[in-house]
């Protein structure tokens, strides 16, 4: 199994082959989820430090999780009270974080480009649990692992994003991601949540649900990102679901076999019909959640054996 990556930034650095590898191993990682011992030893005597800059329940737990079911010492840190606050700067606390030899750090952090950062100045592997607008490459990977399980490929799929483009990260890495795996992707949403230059994406771009969701096989609703948004980017969420969000009507243009996505939090009755959301036959939204521990073991897994085989090579001696 090769995965050549010190870190986990981003899709873009992946290859098809890269991608593959981290997908095969959360499949294995998802069977020994369920069943009644969840543990393995692959990061025994590995220390795990969780950064997280934002708040984000789901990612930070899942990550959590998936460090200690692999053995990890796990250690989260409580970025709002830091010494952020007193004034340290990232590359200080980077370098105070590497004096204590961490071999995972996981971070989240609301400006693009940041979590680099971090990379460029420790010694240990880093994971991109999400840096502002820019990537979110383990919630792509566990989209792209759920609709693997549910429609038996990823490839050559026609697959709607829905919402808020502009301010996702998500959206980002799923259209790199899918992009990559040779399916054909759908962009809808109202003009003002289209980032500019969306044209150099290879995306086809509606703003009509009706037209956008057409016969597809993957219908991925995206959260309304207020907190990013400093102006008025839509009339109203009550006119914004009557246009944009997914309830039965606007799902039936869809393929009748389609799946429905959202990497949550949702906001029932804004982006997404509450029925349609619990709907067991038709959403996959649970998955995704229980996919997000799989997919977060493979990438510490396969990274950690980098940093095994690198040590070995360097006649260093590690747990």
């Amino acid at each position: 199994m090769v995965f050549d990556h010190a870190h986990l930034l981003g899709i873009e650095p992946l290859s098809q082959g890269d991608i593959t590898t981290i997908l095969d191993l959360a499949d294995q990682y998802a069977d020994l989820n369920r069943r009644d011992v969840k543990h393995s030893d692959a990061l025994a005597g590995l220390t795990q430090i969780n950064m997280f800059f934002e708040n984000s329940t789901r990612t930070q737990a899942s990550f959590e999780l998936a460090g200690k079911r692999l053995g990890a010492d796990v250690m989260n840190m409580a970025m709002q009270a830091s010494s952020i606050k007193k004034g340290e700067t990232l590359i200080d606390t980077a370098m105070t974080l590497n004096a204590m030899h961490p071999d995972l750090l996981v971070v989240r952090h609301p400006q693009s480009g940041a979590v680099d950062l971090l990379a460029q100045k420790v010694n240990c592997a880093v994971l991109n649990a999400g840096d502002g607008r820019h990537e979110h490459p383990t919630q792509a990977l566990l989209d792209a692992l759920t609709i693997r399980r549910a429609k038996g490929r990823l490839h050559r799929l026609n697959i709607a994003i829905c919402g808020d483009i502009a301010h996702s990260r998500v959206a980002r890495s799923n259209i790199i991601l899918l992009g990559k795996m040779e399916n054909r992707i759908r962009l809808v949403g109202p003009p003002t949540l289209m980032p500019s230059g969306i044209d150099a994406f290879g995306v086809e771009v509606y703003d009509n649900m009706e037209e956008g969701l057409r016969d597809v096989d993957v219908v991925m609703m995206l959260r309304l990102q207020r907190e990013r948004m400093d102006g008025g980017f839509i009339p109203s969420e009550r006119e914004y679901y009557f246009r944009y969000g997914l309830d039965a009507e606007k799902l039936s243009f869809a393929s009748p076999e389609a799946i429905v996505m959202h990497p949550g939090p949702m906001n029932r009755g804004v982006e997404i019909d509450g029925e349609i959301a619990d709907d067991i036959n038709r959403s996959v939204i649970q998955e995704q959640v229980e996919m997000g521990v799989a997919v977060r073991m493979a990438a510490m897994d396969l990274l950690a054996r980098n940093l095994r085989a690198r040590a070995a090579g360097n006649g260093e001696v590690m747990a």
